[in-house]
């Protein structure tokens, strides 16, 4: 192992557990506005539920247990500590991957990846698509915490997976991500192309944000007028929590780091806008311990602010085009998601795109398993 790099095991004093459960049991709702649904945000009545079972219920102890089973460590790399999972398989030959998470998701997000990748032959997969898996947490998210300055961009994410790849030994590996690990997955191969063998993402590429021109429209099919009618949407309806975390990520900390309640509904409003069906509450579709984990890690870590901050607050380049790497890159874009393929391919070298259009949201590592894991392999499997 190189010697910057140093185990690590998460362990939360039960004295910050119980503050935890104090906080929740002494929260002080606030007054249900007209309706008390999500068309204001996370209705009261639920948010009540949700703090008592994470109150009275929900066992940290346990879930850190569980996290513990992984292989974890840190490493400084330009100044910035990079806490990661990372896992081996016993296949011999098995494809190193880096697996990166976005906002507001954790490592947590790839649990169920890990052993289906690592060892596909006791999931039922076959032997030759095993991978070596690398689960980093961005910088100023969970573990990798605090940041001492500014300027992380995607693009700095990129090289600084590409250092931490070159630490661990690998020579060849694939990237894949979504959400923020969508932005930072291509510029991983833009900073190393002759060391990554492929780029993977699912959502968040091909989004328009700006207005298609008239000869765009006047070709586009229904699937794509559909992504860009509910990308218009989301600017109209959603678009508030990046207005705030990307021009005041200080201030919204100043709340979410002194309540529980309030860091719960920041995240679990958009585990409900984001997951499919839309209509569904996120329990029934992503288990409760896992939502609650993933809330945990930024409370615990205090990183509501930092996490804004680096999701947000530094992407300078949004909006400009960037160059392909001429690295391969597959997509797969599940029903919530509104990547157009030609805004895709302005940007990178496309040569796999799915298209599913009956199921899966924006969390499609906890939505849809089986589905991402099908198509990244497959991706994959000609490029080993």
């Amino acid at each position: 192992m190189h010697a910057d790099i140093q185990p690590f095991r998460i362990d939360i004093p039960a004295s910050a557990v119980d503050e935890l459960r104090r906080r929740l049991r002494e929260t002080r709702f606030p007054p249900a506005l007209p309706g008390d649904d999500w068309a204001t945000g996370v209705p009261i009545g639920y948010l009540r539920r949700l703090v008592a079972y994470w109150a009275e219920t929900f066992d940290w102890t346990a879930q850190q247990a569980a996290l513990n089973e992984f292989p974890q460590f840190t490493t400084v790399i330009d100044g910035q500590t990079i806490h990661f999972l990372h896992i081996r398989s016993s296949v011999e030959g098995a494809l190193p991957l880096v697996l990166t998470h976005g906002w507001p998701g954790s490592f947590v997000e790839f649990l169920d990846l890990v052993g289906p990748l690592t060892d596909p032959e006791a999931h039922g997969r076959d032997m030759a698509d095993a991978f070596d898996v690398v689960i980093p947490s961005l910088p100023g998210f969970g573990f990798s915490s605090p940041v001492a300055e500014g300027g992380w961009d995607a693009a700095r994410i990129g090289r600084t997976w590409a250092t931490l790849m070159e630490r661990l030994g690998y020579e060849r590996y694939g990237v894949q991500g979504g959400d923020i690990g969508a932005a930072v997955s291509p510029e991983v191969a833009r900073a190393a192309p002759t060391r990554v063998v492929g780029v993977h993402v699912n959502g968040s590429m091909g989004m328009p944000l700006g207005a298609p021109s008239e000869a765009d429209l006047a070709t586009f099919t229904p699937l794509e007028f559909d992504r860009l009618a509910r990308v218009q949407t989301f600017m109209q309806d959603e678009f508030g929590y990046i207005a705030i975390q990307s021009t005041r990520p200080q201030t919204i900390a100043g709340g979410l780091a002194d309540s529980p309640a309030g860091q719960l509904a920041w995240i679990i409003d958009k585990f409900h806008a984001w997951t499919m069906p839309h209509e569904a509450l996120p329990e029934t579709i992503i288990d409760l311990d896992r939502i609650l984990t993933n809330v945990s890690l930024y409370w615990f870590t205090e990183t509501a602010g930092t996490a804004a901050y680096i999701g947000y607050a530094q992407h300078s380049a949004w909006g400009a085009v960037s160059e392909p790497s001429g690295v391969p890159t597959g997509a797969i874009m599940f029903a919530h998601d509104v990547g157009i393929f030609r805004y895709a391919e302005r940007e990178n070298t496309i040569t796999r795109w799915t298209d599913v259009t009956d199921r899966g949201g924006h969390f499609a590592a906890l939505e849809e398993p089986a589905l991402l894991i099908d198509d990244l392999t497959e991706f994959f499997r000609p490029l080993r």
